[in-house]
Formats: C-alpha cells, sequence, structure tokens
C-alpha cells in the first residue's frame, strides 16, 4: 500500500497523526527528541496543526540538566525541534487504555486536541520509547499490552472510522507488538524498530560514532526513528511509498559506511561497558565475600565525613585496576565509590593487583 502523503493535498480524506513519547526525565532525551522531530516533519509537508496530537511529558526542553535550555535537538548538528510543539504533560492511561477503547478513537493528547476520523480518513502513530516482549511503557512506568493494543484496533477497524492507518513503533522488541497479532484485512501497516527479540538501539551517543555535541551526555536519537525521519526530510514525502521507506530503513544499518561504523562502535561501546561492571564486581566478590561484595563496593559514609582517608590510595587501587583490566572510560567513573571503598576498608595495591589479576585473566 502506498504510504499515505503528509500533506492534506490531493488525496481523499483528512491526515491524522498522533505521536507519542512514553518516557520521561533527560535520560531519555532521545525520545521527546524523536517525537519533536516527527512533528515538525508533519507541520512542514503541510499536516494541519490541528490534526497533530502530541503525548509528552515535556521536561526535557526546560530541564535543568538540557545544556541548551528550551531547545531539542534530534541530530548533531540539527536544528531545534522542540518550537512549537503542543505543551502539556500527558496521562498516560488516556493515550490506549482508557480513550482508545472508545470506538471513535477520541485521543486527547496535552493539548486538548482529539482525533475525530472519519471513513475516508488516514491515520498515522508514532511512538517512541522502552519495550519488552509484548508489552511497551508509559510515563509513570504503566504498560500497554499487544493484545489490548490489537483488540482497540481491531474495534477501531469495526466502527468504519478511518480509510488507512500506519503504526511505527520504536521500542525493544517492538516486533512482538505485532507479530502473530495483527490480523489481515484491517488495512494497518505497521513497522518496528526491532523484531519480537531484539533491542532497538539509541544513537547519537557520547563516546561512539557519530557523536552529540561535546555539551551533551545522552542520547539526542534512536536508530530506527532517526532512519525514517532523515529519510523522509530528504524525500518526496507524496511519491515514497511504505515498502520503499522500509527497504531504505532495513538497508540503514548494513548498507552505509557510516552505519556499519555506528554499529560496531555501539558493540564495543557495549562490551567495554559490561567489562567495566562484571570486573568491579567480581573484584569486590574476591576482596569481601560473595555475599558482602556488592554491599561494601555501594556504601556511603554519613554526611560531614571525608570521601576517603587516603587519597594516595585511592590513586594507587585506580591505577592498579587499569593495569590489569583496562581503562575506566567516562562510564566506568561510576564505579569511582567502589575504589574509594577498598581503600576504606585497608586494601592495599599488592590485594588489589591480585583481586585485579584474578578478575581480569
Amino acid at each position: 500500500m502506498s504510504k499515505p502523503s503528509m500533506s492534506n493535498g490531493e488525496v481523499e480524506g483528512t491526515r491524522w497523526a498522533v505521536l507519542v513519547a512514553g518516557s520521561y526525565g533527560y535520560g531519555n532525551y532521545r525520545h521527546q527528541a524523536d517525537v519533536c522531530h516527527a512533528y515538525q516533519l508533519l507541520k512542514n509537508n503541510g499536516l494541519k496543526d490541528d490534526n497533530i496530537v502530541v503525548f509528552m511529558y515535556d521536561d526535557i526542553a526546560f530541564n535543568e540538566e538540557n545544556p541548551r535550555p528550551s531547545v531539542i535537538i534530534n541530530h548533531p548538528d540539527g536544528d531545534d525541534v522542540y518550537y512549537g510543539v503542543p505543551k502539556g504533560k500527558m496521562h498516560p492511561s488516556t493515550i490506549f487504555s482508557l480513550l482508545y477503547l472508545e470506538i471513535r478513537l477520541q485521543l486527547k493528547g496535552g493539548s486538548g486536541k482529539v482525533v475525530n476520523s472519519g471513513p475516508n480518513d488516514h491515520i498515522f502513530i508514532y511512538y517512541a520509547d522502552h519495550g519488552g516482549p509484548g508489552v511497551v511503557l508509559m510515563p509513570t512506568d504503566e504498560e500497554l499490552y499487544a493484545k489490548d493494543l490489537i483488540d482497540v484496533l481491531k474495534k477501531k477497524h469495526a466502527s468504519g472510522t478511518y480509510k488507512s492507518m500506519v503504526i511505527y513503533l520504536e521500542a525493544c522488541e517492538s516486533g512482538s507488538m505485532f507479530d502473530g497479532l495483527l490480523p489481515q484485512g484491517l488495512n494497518i501497516y505497521a513497522t518496528t524498530a526491532s523484531n519480537a527479540n531484539e533491542s532497538s538501539w539509541g544513537f547519537y551517543c557520547p563516546g561512539l560514532y557519530p557523536p552529540p555535541p561535546p555539551e551533551y551526555e545522552t542520547y539526542l536519537g534512536d536508530l530506527f526513528s532517526i532512519s525514517w525521519l532523515e529519510d523522509s526530510d530528504k524525500s518526496n514525502l507524496g511519491m515514497e511509498t511504505l515498502e520503499k521507506q522500509y527497504q531504505v530503513l532495513r538497508r540503514a544499518p548494513e548498507g552505509s559506511e557510516k552505519w556499519v561504523k555506528a554499529q560496531q562502535e555501539l558493540t564495543k561501546e557495549i562490551t567495554h561497558r559490561n567489562h567495566l561492571d562484571h570486573s568491579v564486581e567480581a573484584i569486590g566478590e574476591i576482596l569481601f565475600g560473595p555475599n558482602n561484595g556488592a554491599e561494601e563496593l555501594k556504601a556511603v559514609r554519613p554526611a560531614g565525613q571525608p570521601l576517603v582517608d587516603d587519597w594516595d590510595c585511592l590513586k594507587t587501587l585506580v591505577g592498579t585496576y587499569k593495569q590489569h583490566c583496562g581503562s575506566l572510560s567516562s562510564y566506568g567513573i561510576k564505579h569511582m565509590r567502589a575504589f574509594v571503598n577498598m581503600c576504606n576498608a585497608g586494601v592495599g595495591k599488592d590485594m588489589m593487583a591480585q583481586a585485579s589479576a584474578n578478575a581480569c585473566p
């Protein structure tokens, strides 16, 4: 089926869009950035503002951790995508579990707008957040289960209040929301960031290629999302079909040097982080025993006491760890308290060397 145009041009019926960023917190910057980018894309291609419903927690643009207050970017060199996006935090239960059960799909967003679609109308739904097998999440940790979503889509089809529907879903294991569940004949096209058994990936991440601007310490986007968004930015949306964009998305990780390098860097970073976490945990168990290691490494002194008794010891233990286990990197700095507690517990260089050698053979 042809991809519905993002404009309200010479096509029968009204175009509607529902954009959902299902997370909150600055660490999830990328989800709201993806959704804001989608909003700008739709607006720039002629979709009326009254026909775009945005759900997002809206706690990123003015977050104290945001290095560019009031600005959200979705690309290292990108413009502000937050400007003009309907404001207002959403109530997650209203998105699918309550108002989606209404036969006319009266979706209420933070702006108060609703989707009041008719039999000739076309609906685009885009969701970005975390997920797992058979479920995606909403703020306040509310889940949307695959069966409930499919039941609602069946009811929506039975109501005769849309002609076509397109769903783009960005989440880990997102294929499980539709695989073996979405019936034929509903005239719904759904594509997902991953299959039912794999993760989706963040992108434009510090320490990986290509990185965000140096002041950002978070992902700017998600791989699947920026792939379809950036493809749409440069394509004629009145001509590109769903099949054509799907092939573009499938080719992106393997088909260009940029994506191949990005995947290699991502795999390398994940391996490095796992090594750091496991090696520090193993050293703690060697020094303090398997039952006490984790507790000893995470101990926090009362307020007013210095962090560590012997700063030279701290430098020595960190250096010894590096000799045997490799660089801490910016990620490994989070384990510094573990080395502090080792010093405060009387661990010396020789003990640390032996434990590190055993943990990192």
